[in-house]
């Protein structure tokens, strides 16, 4: 029989989710990199994803693996949190449920589409949405390379039309400098009580 992790609720996990978002070229890869020192040294655990894209590809740090992989990996209920966007398929490993039991904080790349179900799954997430002015979007779109025109295009539109209607998520503006975006993410985290340590 096979099972999906990702529909289970996790309830009583005594670790905190941050689950950042914001649109392709937002900067989360970079905000992630940027922080992730200081993560460590609050013993805050960053999960990797798992993308249905090459290894060579360039982009986040990222585990690629082929369709066919990424579907197994869903039917073995490897993935905590899983969905497609943009053409690719993207999953949060199962081992974030260990890091939360634990009573570890746990940053994730994720998805805005999926917002509703990852608090669903982990109601007492923080959500955390990363924004940019669209012509410094579409200016880091073009820069990283990694799509044609009329994809960057086609992401664009993508952003635009959604809009999260929930309420209850924290905006980080990363339009300027990263450090000041870093900055700010390890304040909201400091305020929420999710930097310990160190």
């Amino acid at each position: 029989m096979q099972h999906d992790a990702s529909v289970a609720p996790r309830t009583a996990l005594p670790g905190r989710l941050v689950y950042l978002m914001g649109p392709s070229g937002s900067g989360k890869d970079s905000l992630i990199d940027a922080a992730r020192g200081v993560l460590e040294i609050h013993n805050v655990a960053v999960a990797r994803r798992v993308i249905t894209r090459s290894a060579e590809a360039k982009g986040e740090d990222a585990v690629g693996v082929s369709c066919e992989r990424f579907e197994q990996m869903c039917a073995e209920g490897d993935f905590a949190l899983h969905w497609r966007a943009n053409g690719l398929a993207y999953g949060i490993p199962v081992q974030i449920d260990s890091w939360l039991q634990q009573g570890r904080t746990v940053l994730v790349n994720g998805s805005r589409a999926h917002l509703a179900q990852a608090r669903q799954r982990y109601p007492g997430l923080l959500a955390v949405l990363l924004s940019v002015e669209p012509q410094v979007l579409r200016q880091r779109l073009h820069g990283r390379g990694r799509e044609t025109r009329e994809d960057i295009e086609r992401r664009l539109a993508r952003s635009q039309q959604l809009k999260l209607a929930d309420q209850d998520l924290y905006l980080l503006d990363n339009s300027t400098r990263l450090d000041d975006a870093v900055a700010r993410l390890l304040d909201l985290l400091r305020e929420q009580g999710l930097l310990v340590g160190g």
